[in-house]
């Protein structure tokens, strides 16, 4: 199985090397994976988390670093089907979970929640974290990508007065998990050249496509009708060590 995998990976061509580049520097520039990891990927069946788990199931092939991994998806009991996800998941040779949860009827049934995105994430978060403690595991890779960090900076500065993204490593100290993010030099459009052919899950969620989010998305598209380089340069500006230099008030003496 493992041999026909990599003369699959071998034929995929040029556009999965820079993928494979990106994500290697990625995990090098941070130190996201040591020797002797279990790590866990958080696979929606969105383009995002199946590029992620390919990406990082080959690096597992010539990493310098010994690791195992694993992928878990969480039901969120909207009736998705996610056959073609396990298929998927034995064809790259990657143990798979299934997380069932009533978190659907929680936030659309019970609680009726006009803006579900905010606890929805943190509730699929709580049941990643228990699944990767579950299976004796120490780390979780989410599929969050180049573009998600500037939408995210820009979601904190005009909704919440914040300069404010997430970052490639966070430890969570109530669970003692380790979050990584291999994707943050990937660019959205990279991962839907790579991903036409695989098995992208359809989202039910009823909240798809009318979030904050994704108004922050539209957004960026329509400034770089403007301005092309947009894009690059919000996502320069967050990572690259010489332009990420926020104004600071310093006290007089």
């Amino acid at each position: 199985m493992i041999a026909n995998f990599v003369y699959k990976l071998y034929n995929d061509g040029m556009s999965l090397q820079n993928i494979l580049s990106s994500v290697r520097r990625a995990i090098t520039e941070h130190d996201m994976i040591k020797d002797g990891d279990r790590i866990v990927v958080g696979l929606s069946g969105g383009k995002d988390s199946l590029l992620l788990l390919k990406a990082l199931a080959t690096y597992r092939i010539f990493s310098p670093q010994k690791f195992e991994l694993f992928a878990v998806t969480v039901d969120m009991g909207l009736g998705a089907d996610f056959s073609e996800l396990q298929r998927f998941c034995k064809e790259t040779d990657v143990e798979y979970r299934i997380e069932h949860t009533d978190i659907a009827e929680i936030i659309f049934d019970v609680r009726k929640e006009k803006n579900p995105c905010s606890l929805c994430s943190k509730m699929r978060r709580g049941a990643l974290n228990s699944c990767v403690l579950d299976m004796g595991c120490n780390k979780l890779a989410l599929g969050h990508n180049a573009d998600d960090l500037s939408e995210t900076l820009l979601l904190s500065l005009l909704y919440e007065g914040r300069l404010s993204t997430f970052a490639p490593v966070s430890y969570m100290d109530r669970t003692g998990v380790t979050l990584i993010r291999p994707l943050v030099y990937t660019f959205e459009k990279d991962i839907i050249a790579e991903t036409r052919d695989m098995p992208i899950l359809h989202n039910p969620c009823p909240a798809n496509h009318a979030t904050q989010r994704e108004y922050m998305k539209n957004l960026i598209k329509s400034i770089c009708k403007d301005v092309p380089i947009a894009r690059d340069r919000i996502h320069s500006a967050i990572t690259h060590p010489e332009r990420n230099n926020l104004w600071s008030i310093k006290t007089p003496k």
